[in-house]
C-alpha cells in the first residue's frame, strides 16, 4: 500500500512563499490523479488542487493563480509551490490521490503551514 510522507511546512510572512513536498513509500505511477488537501483547525479536510498523469491541474477558487501542484513520476514525488501566501492559507497539508487511497497508513502526518506577521 502506498503510504505518503508531506514536507517544507513552515512558518512565514503573509505574502511569503513556500514549496511542499510529497513523497511516497511506493510508485505513483499507476495513480490517475494526485493531490493536495489540507486541513484548518475546526474545518473538514478539503481539497487544494491535483493533478493528473497527462499534466490536467485543478485547484480550489481560494488558490487559484497562487499555487501550483506538479509530479515526478519517476521520482514518486508531488509538489505544491504556493505563493502570495495568505492567513487563511494557515492548516496542516496533506497528500494523496484524488480521489484518496482510504484505510490504515493512507494518510500521512502532514506538514504544517503557518501563515503570520
Amino acid at each position: 500500500q502506498v503510504q505518503f510522507v508531506e514536507s517544507g511546512g513552515d512558518l512565514v510572512q503573509p505574502g511569503g512563499s513556500l514549496r511542499l513536498s510529497c513523497a511516497a513509500s511506493g510508485s505513483i505511477a499507476s495513480i490517475y490523479a494526485m493531490g493536495w488537501y489540507r486541513q484548518a483547525p475546526g474545518k473538514q479536510r478539503e481539497l487544494v488542487a491535483d493533478t493528473t498523469r497527462g499534466g490536467i491541474t485543478n485547484y480550489a477558487d481560494s488558490v487559484k493563480g497562487r499555487f501550483t501542484i506538479s509530479r515526478d513520476s519517476a521520482k514518486n514525488t508531488v509538489y505544491l509551490q504556493m505563493n502570495s501566501l495568505k492567513p487563511s492559507d494557515t492548516a496542516v497539508y496533506y497528500c494523496n490521490a484524488r480521489p484518496p487511497i482510504m484505510g490504515s497508513g493512507s494518510w500521512g502526518q502532514g506538514t504544517q503551514v503557518t501563515v503570520s506577521s
